[in-house]
């Protein structure tokens, strides 16, 4: 340390507080909005610096030792506290701008003895510099991807892995800070360097390990949807290949019926005319496709996978109860409904390769109470089913579609759930159907 009086201390001390805040701010989003924010972040440096500077007076040699450690171990609390990211996702940021602490901590003071004999001065426009300097290249170069790369941590991080990081790169700074390490000879210089580019390089390496994973994993998602308009389509030229063969053969049997019924009109066979024509009514209700609910798109893709089902010899029943406008977009339901299906399909298919004399089935409810669409899909699946994170392994359903699920469910605040049932299979939804058109699907 450089000592001086109690005010070079405070400013500092104040200069350094200042700056792990200003790099916080830029990589983390508060709870609060901006004035709260502010108040709550000038309240607490007033304080930290306040005690800081006491017990710098009165106790010089302890002070130097450890009042850094605490008073950053205290902001460590209050960012955790006032940020919205995880805790995990906290530690790891705070551990960066820890490790930028130290940085302009060790230059400051080995410029002020190095090149200007010790002057405080000298230490605390080098700190304000390099704290301007690394608060620059935070908010024009890094900002929006360590907030992106944030995302990406705080859904794919292994926590064991981040917390022996975390810990790593506090070790790594603490020996850096020692303050116990006053000499200044070319061994020990060396030994902060080297320890500055290992902690960086740790950092660096982290910050791309989990930068490439989230890539990957959006990658995987949009094939994964790419793959679910695939099925869609695919169900879609199957309900109008269906379409076309029904028309070519309702063509077909007309000009049949109509020879049939000009000749009995030729005769003036009346009475066998009518009872023919009653036998044609009775023919054609029964190849009438099975109305399923009052919504087109709804009705045709549960018609084309309950087709689908029952080729496959599985026992599938609908309990549907929608109108023709449940004023959520169609192509919400759609994908909810054609993925569930697909995948409870798939789970009935691994069923049957793995014991194919047990019985499979699927059971599809979905329903609107009020404001609420609620959407229930029972099935028979592999007694091994596994879940990761509430949520069914790719393995289990073909790999794709519950993503799809949750992003159209997440649309109308949809809660949901997945469980396997000793060797069933039951998914779960939820959905809020917006209030302001509550009233239009009667």
């Amino acid at each position: 340390m450089l000592g001086g009086p109690v005010y070079i201390a405070f400013i500092r001390y104040a200069i350094s507080l200042a700056g792990i805040m200003l790099f916080f701010l830029l990589m983390s989003e508060s709870k609060f909005g901006k004035k709260k924010t502010a108040i709550c972040y000038g309240c607490f440096g007033l304080v930290m610096l306040t005690a800081a500077s006491i017990w710098y007076a009165a106790d010089y040699e302890s002070c130097v030792k450890t009042v850094a450690i605490i008073m950053y171990m205290c902001f460590t609390v209050f960012a955790i506290c006032m940020s919205r990211d995880h805790v995990y996702l906290s530690l790891y940021k705070l551990a960066l701008i820890f490790y930028m602490l130290a940085v302009f901590l060790i230059v400051g003071i080995e410029v002020a003895v190095l090149l200007f004999d010790r002057n405080v001065w000298a230490d605390i426009v080098t700190r304000i510099a390099l704290i301007a300097a690394i608060a620059y290249f935070i908010e024009k170069r890094i900002k929006s991807s360590i907030r992106k790369f944030g995302y990406y941590v705080e859904n794919e991080l292994d926590r064991f892995s981040v917390t022996i990081m975390i810990i790593s790169i506090l070790f790594g700074i603490g020996f850096i800070l020692n303050p116990n390490s006053r000499e200044q000879t070319l061994y020990r210089l060396f030994a902060i360097f080297m320890n500055f580019f290992l902690t960086g390089a740790l950092q660096f390496l982290v910050f791309r390990l989990y930068f490439h994973i989230g890539k990957e994993k959006e990658y995987q998602k949009e094939n994964q949807l790419v793959k679910m308009n695939q099925r869609m389509l695919e169900r879609n030229i199957e309900i109008l290949e269906e379409s076309a063969e029904s028309g070519k053969r309702i063509r077909h049997d007309a000009r049949h019926h109509i020879a049939v019924i000009a000749e009995y009109t030729r005769r003036g066979q009346n009475k066998e005319l009518l009872q023919y024509l009653k036998e044609y009514e009775k023919e054609t209700e029964e190849n009438v496709a099975e109305a399923i609910c009052a919504n087109t798109a709804v009705n045709n893709i549960l018609a084309a996978y309950t087709r689908k089902a029952r080729r496959e010899q599985i026992e599938a029943t609908l309990d549907v109860e929608i109108g023709a406008n449940p004023t959520i977009a169609n192509i919400d339901l759609v994908t909810i409904l054609a993925n569930a299906y697909e995948n409870a399909i798939y789970g009935c298919m691994e069923v049957k390769k793995q014991s194919p004399d047990r019985e499979c089935f699927i059971h599809l409810m979905l329903k609107r109470k009020k404001n609420k669409l609620v959407i229930h899909c029972r099935n028979t699946c592999r007694m091994e089913t596994e879940l990761k994170n509430g949520q069914p392994k790719p393995e289990f359903t073909g790999g794709i579609g519950v993503s799809s699920i949750i992003r159209a469910a997440q649309n109308y605040g949809g809660e949901y759930d997945f469980k396997n049932d000793n060797g069933v299979f039951v998914f779960r939804l939820i959905m809020n159907i917006p209030p302001m058109l509550a009233g239009q699907d009667e």
